[in-house]
């Protein structure tokens, strides 16, 4: 996710005459021998250019990837990478490592530094203008004068999957009117057991500004509970524990524990199993048949707590994170395929940086959540690109493409697949999706949503395609 406007976000897929000119030109894979290259990609009649159906399974790239089940990092060289990641690179926040009292010039930076006061026209989900008074009471409602000049440091966990915002509203705000879909005002998620420093307070008292590992942003206070510290952040390090490896799950329906009845739990999230007995029901349910998970709770005070809840063990769940492999790169991404295009992970979904962030995070490799912050990070082996980059140079990175590569244009990121007959094609949740047709003109897909798609057609327009405009592939699977 970048502050981008949508239709520069993704807009996927070419064939024209010149694709076969551009596939003509790809060098061998570097694993083998140069494969038959196509001369076109042909329309199905879903109009999503060169995918068939088969395409849509993990097995169909999985038995073409080259040893998918190879280990490509240990959990200890990816343990030491998070590590380093938490230190090395700006965009994330060491909770551990926050002082005892926060300034006010910390608190500020962080707040001034999310999102400046709108200065141009926003819309509703009415297509209506916002009132310049109502902008200005949202403004307002961060209560800068009331942060003090030193403020001890409080902790706090996530208690269910809920929204990051630019300000301390719930009012979704559009560039234009009839957009609908790209909320201005939201930036990210937290996730149950998500770990956040608490550094201010709305003058409505309803939100909280929170400092995540990943990310800084106004959360709804009725979503966070405050604990000690310690309580806080050890909460995920507690053993023995449960990781979700499906798309979602969700706890068992209690009426006796409604605060942990129901509740979606996301890839990636690691969530402690409880200390209770096993041959007792739990919830009104005996848990021989399912895992006793330790949720955090609020209580009415805003306090943290913990309370069991049920896991079916049907449910997508391992007991540690999956190892990194190309065939569980593949696996995971593919859990998501089809799920609807979300902006900082609205509509229960995810955007393009939070989808890759979300499948690594099933094999417990951590990454910055916005794609500015992906493409860049120092702990990550990368080919950059300038906009005076040869063709040829960055075909010859296309080659080199290894399973799980995230491939970078500006404001999106993309996931490398696999090769069909030398069209190389990527995984990736993409808001449009375009390509130019053998009569010169550009055809939308609409993806909106997980989509394949062949890269080489992807355009930014009649002029240029993804390839000219590809600023960094970054290989997460290996050490820097």
């Amino acid at each position: 996710m970048t502050r981008l406007l949508p239709h520069r976000i993704a807009q996927p897929a070419i064939r024209a005459l010149t694709l076969a000119l551009a596939l003509a030109s790809l060098p061998a894979l570097a694993r083998g021998p140069a494969p038959t290259l196509r001369d076109n990609l042909t329309v199905p009649p879903s109009g999503v250019i060169g995918v068939e159906d088969e395409y849509l399974s993990p097995a169909f790239w999985i038995q073409r990837a080259p040893s998918p089940d190879e280990v490509l990092l240990d959990t200890a060289a990816i343990a030491a990478r998070n590590a380093r990641l938490l230190k090395a690179d700006a965009s994330m926040h060491d909770l551990a490592a926050l002082p005892t009292a926060l300034s006010d010039t910390q608190v500020r930076g962080w707040i001034d530094g999310l999102a400046s006061a709108p200065t141009r026209p926003l819309w509703d989900e009415q297509d209506q203008p916002i009132a310049k008074a109502t902008l200005d009471a949202i403004v307002a409602n961060r209560a800068m004068d009331a942060i003090p000049a030193r403020q001890p440091t409080r902790f706090g966990l996530a208690v269910e999957r809920t929204a990051l915002r630019a300000f301390p509203t719930s009012l979704r705000v559009f560039n234009t009117a009839g957009d609908g879909d790209i909320d201005r005002f939201q930036e990210s998620a937290l996730f149950p057991g998500d770990p956040i420093a608490i550094v201010h307070e709305s003058a409505d008292h309803e939100w909280l500004f929170v400092v995540s590992p990943r990310y800084a942003a106004w959360v709804a206070a009725r979503h966070v509970a405050e604990g000690g510290r310690d309580d806080v952040l050890g909460y995920q390090a507690r053993t023995p524990y449960r990781i979700v490896t499906g798309a979602k799950v969700h706890t068992v329906h209690t009426r006796e524990a409604p605060r942990v009845s129901e509740r979606q739990l996301d890839m990636g999230t690691r969530v402690p199993l409880a200390d209770v007995p096993r041959d007792r029901p739990v919830n009104g349910q005996h848990p021989y048949a399912s895992w006793i998970l330790q949720l955090p709770v609020r209580d009415a005070a805003g306090r943290l707590g913990f309370s069991p809840a049920l896991l079916q063990r049907s449910a997508d769940s391992t007991a540690d994170y999956l190892p990194l492999t190309r065939g569980n790169l593949l696996r995971q991404a593919f859990k998501f395929l089809g799920e609807r295009y979300g902006w900082g992970h609205s509509y229960n979904g995810r955007d393009c940086s939070g989808f890759v962030s979300d499948v690594y995070r099933s094999m417990g490799v951590q990454l910055p959540r916005n794609t500015s912050a992906q493409a860049v990070s120092p702990v990550f082996p990368k080919t950059t690109f300038q906009l005076g980059d040869s063709r040829e140079k960055r075909l010859d990175a296309i080659r080199a493409l290894d399973i799980g590569d995230l491939i970078f244009i500006p404001g999106h990121v993309m996931m490398f697949a696999g090769w069909i007959d030398g069209a190389p094609y990527v995984i990736h949740d993409t808001s449009g999706g375009s390509y130019l047709g053998a009569d010169g003109q550009l055809h939308p897909m609409h993806l909106n949503g997980v989509s394949l798609n062949p890269l080489l057609p992807l355009r930014f327009g009649k002029d240029h395609d993804y390839v000219d405009r590809m600023t960094a592939i970054v290989r997460v699977t290996r050490a820097q």
